[in-house]
């Protein structure tokens, strides 16, 4: 195989790609946890399956590699599969492997724009205002529509025009200058790091992000951290990768944050990447040591909300809470939440069917794989429907981003907002003297 990891962290301690996948006895407890096999039925878009065309990859005996490309590029990578499998086999690791074997369409423009947001943020920011402006006037649609991005080879973007329905005026680091619940990094019980998609895309949520943990865990700092590296990671290069989680790590370092305090991130992907950058560099004992560290002290902004403290919001009725797969099968802890939206809503907390099934967003897969997205999609919003559910807590930007098109698609009656959001909407509505009022 070309270009790849070469070696995973598995649950048997750090093995080799072949090696991992050759964990994989075809048991078939993964099938019905994955969502595209569900959705299919189709063996090789099974976790099993995947393996198997990777397994035959490495030893060199599938006829004709391009043959998988299909099935691996459909892989979701949530890790419900990992979840479930008795031997707990790293199938997105493994799925990643095999697509960077086959090569990746696009590759050097991801690199590329990783890059940029790494070295030229300032141009990076200008470019996105311009086109969040293009989106606000109506332009972006219109060129998506005239099919010109399909004819110039950018029809993923084409699809991400017409599905996004942000267009934020100001990025998460113009609306925190100033805030009064951040200031030196040495003195800071926490120190947050702005994921791409609250940064550029949902700046409202590293908002909401900053105000709870100010209000509940003490003045914290900005990092002003550059790029996590998921982008290439997933689409890209390792190597660009490599580069932005070296970049995150200085700069963590450099910012001087007092040793038990927290890295904290509210992208559950992004957040469950940094907390496995140790993986990036198994063949770097320098680097890894340093990743290590650095991963250490990562937290997800959802494993900070406590109960105590959260007072109910009545302006929540009828919450309910879908499970982002990187939040319940990266970092295993989907549960963190759970206490300080129950405080938010009361009794109106309700449950999802099916919580844990993905929602289709996955990164780039609902503008890669539109109709298989669309299908999880829908099936997504008829469970949140059948629980009458008024509003979605998510804790990933994809899943912000899907459930949102989704839930103005099928069911408008129903809003979807980070955990961060519907804390701090609750926290606003107390009177100066602290306790829980109903003004807002």
């Amino acid at each position: 195989m070309s270009e790849g990891l070469k070696h995973l962290l598995t649950a048997l301690g750090e093995r080799s790609s072949y090696d991992a996948v050759s964990q994989c006895s075809r048991c078939g407890y993964c099938e019905q946890a994955c969502p595209t096999y569900v959705a299919t039925g189709r063996e090789s878009f099974s976790p099993r399956g995947r393996n198997q065309l990777v397994r035959l990859m490495l030893e060199g005996r599938l006829d004709d590699p391009q043959s998988a490309a299909e099935a691996l590029s459909t892989c979701l990578l949530c890790g419900a599969c990992q979840t479930v499998c008795p031997a707990h086999v790293p199938t997105p690791d493994i799925v990643l492997e095999g697509r960077r074997a086959l090569g990746r369409p696009g590759a050097r423009l991801v690199d590329a724009v990783q890059r940029l947001m790494r070295e030229r943020p300032a141009l990076f920011r200008t470019l996105m205002g311009w086109g969040f402006r293009f989106k606000r006037w109506g332009l972006a649609g219109l060129a998506a529509r005239s099919g010109l991005l399909d004819l110039l080879g950018f029809g993923v973007l084409a699809k991400m025009a017409a599905d996004v329905e942000e267009a934020p005026r100001s990025t998460v680091d113009e609306l925190l200058a100033g805030r009064p619940e951040l200031g030196p990094a040495a003195n800071a019980a926490w120190g947050y790091f702005a994921p791409c998609g609250p940064r550029w895309l949902l700046p409202r949520v590293g908002e909401a992000t900053v105000e709870v943990l100010g209000a509940l865990h003490g003045k914290g700092a900005a990092l002003a951290n550059p790029c996590c590296g998921l982008l290439s990671f997933n689409y890209g290069s390792l190597d660009e990768a490599r580069a932005s989680a070296r970049a995150v790590i200085e700069r963590a370092e450099a910012a001087g944050l007092p040793a038990g305090a927290p890295v904290v991130g509210d992208c559950s992907s992004c957040v469950s990447f940094l907390k496995s950058y140790p993986q990036l560099f198994l063949g770097d004992p320098a680097w890894k040591a340093r990743a290590e560290a650095f991963a250490a002290r990562v937290k997800d902004v959802v494993e900070l909300l406590p109960a105590a403290g959260v007072p109910k919001d009545p302006g929540v009725n009828a919450l309910v809470i879908h499970d982002a797969c990187r939040l319940r099968h990266g970092q295993g802890c989907a549960d963190a939440p759970r206490a300080a939206l129950k405080a938010v809503a009361g009794g109106t907390l309700k449950t999802l069917t099916k919580p844990e099934h993905c929602c289709g967003g996955a990164g780039a897969f609902a503008f890669v794989h539109g109709e298989l997205s669309e299908e999880l999609l829908k099936a997504k919003v008829a469970d949140i429907a059948d629980a009458q559910a008024r509003v979605v807590a998510a804790a990933s930007t994809s899943c912000l981003v899907q459930l949102e098109r989704g839930l103005n698609k099928y069911y408008s009656s129903c809003r979807v907002a980070h955990p961060t959001e519907l804390v701090a909407e609750s926290l606003r509505r107390r009177k100066p003297d602290g306790a829980p009022g109903n003004d807002g």
